[in-house]
């Protein structure tokens, strides 16, 4: 969440009453969040969040099933207000599904593919990306930090590092394979921090699992995949492999990118089938939690948490103030 600096990062789904329209306080962020691209994604969901309205469905309830309501009228009132926000076919409709009591309104935003979940009766979303507080704090202030200055002490594990172990400054990474934001930070922050701070001995960066199993099915099963693959030697390489291929994270799929990278598809096919790696998957999930961690991706640099993919910017500020105090 972030207006000059909000955070793109997933959450697992919260029921959040809806808000009258008119009860919305203060002026409008639209024109602050069009200053900046890189948190459109996130705010077409956060401002969901915070000011969404379906108020009525007098006349729109459906015959056949009390208590819900016309899937087209609650279509209409999201595409409505998400257009209204961020402008004018910015936002395309792609599906409305209902299940298990849910509306799930499937959108189409600058490529990425983007759910808006409503109660059925069209009373509450549901959210899925971003913590209400952390929003609303980020909505208010322009300039909040997306990162907190008190350190963290965070355990390394035994997960995967790439680079130096005794590098001075350590970035601890919880994550996600089939979330979105964590996509966004690999395609356009991940590469930098390598080249940067992690290949040339300044940083190193340890991956922890933090799977959102109840909105990403298939993230578990990645994570415990990954792990199949450091047992062989080549985790980095296949975790490219799989935030390549978001949209490809089956069973079968998963199989398929071990035989790519020349894996002993026997050993690894049997690791991922007995779910051999289940509970450190858990386990790292469970560390996060007590961490703090709330959403993905998060990181923890030198103990200090930025909660979001930002963009490289935000990450060298607090590498190279970490950095500056190694060396004094």
């Amino acid at each position: 969440m972030e207006a000059d600096k909000k955070t793109h990062v997933e959450t697992k789904s919260t029921i959040i009453p809806s808000k009258p329209i008119s009860d919305r306080e203060g002026p409008s962020v639209t024109d602050k969040v069009r200053e900046n691209p890189w948190i459109l994604a996130t705010f077409v969901l956060g401002i969901v969040a915070l000011v969404f309205i379906i108020s009525s469905f007098s006349g729109g309830m459906t015959g056949g099933a009390i208590g819900v309501a016309d899937e087209d009228v609650v279509t209409q009132k999201v595409m409505g207000f998400l257009n209204a926000q961020v402008g004018e076919g910015n936002v395309e409709y792609v599906s409305t599904n209902l299940k298990n009591g849910l509306y799930e309104i499937l959108v189409n935003y600058q490529g990425t593919s983007v759910p808006v979940y409503v109660t059925a009766d069209g009373t509450q979303l549901v959210q899925g990306v971003l913590p209400f507080d952390t929003a609303l704090n980020s909505i208010n202030d322009a300039s909040a930090s997306p990162s907190s200055d008190e350190p963290i002490k965070v355990s390394v594990d035994d997960d995967p590092v790439k680079g130096n172990k005794a590098a001075p400054v350590t970035i601890v990474e919880f994550s996600d394979f089939e979330c979105p934001f964590c996509g966004k930070f690999y395609e356009e922050t991940y590469n930098q921090l390598v080249t940067t701070y992690i290949n040339t001995g300044k940083a190193s960066l340890v991956f922890r699992d933090f799977p959102l199993s109840s909105i990403h099915p298939d993230a578990q099963k990645a994570s415990e995949a990954s792990e199949c693959a450091d047992e062989q030697g080549k985790f980095w390489e296949y975790h490219n492999k799989l935030f390549e291929n978001q949209q490809a994270l089956s069973i079968d799929d998963l199989k398929q990118y071990a035989k790519d990278l020349k894996l002993n598809t026997v050993k690894f096919n049997d690791c991922l089938d007995t779910g051999k790696y289940e509970d450190e998957v858990l386990k790292d999930a469970s560390e996060g939690a007590s961490y703090g961690v709330t959403g993905t991706p998060a990181f923890f640099i030198n103990g200090r948490l930025i909660a979001g993919a930002y963009p490289f910017s935000e990450f060298k500020k607090i590498i190279d103030e970490e950095l500056a105090k190694a060396s004094d």
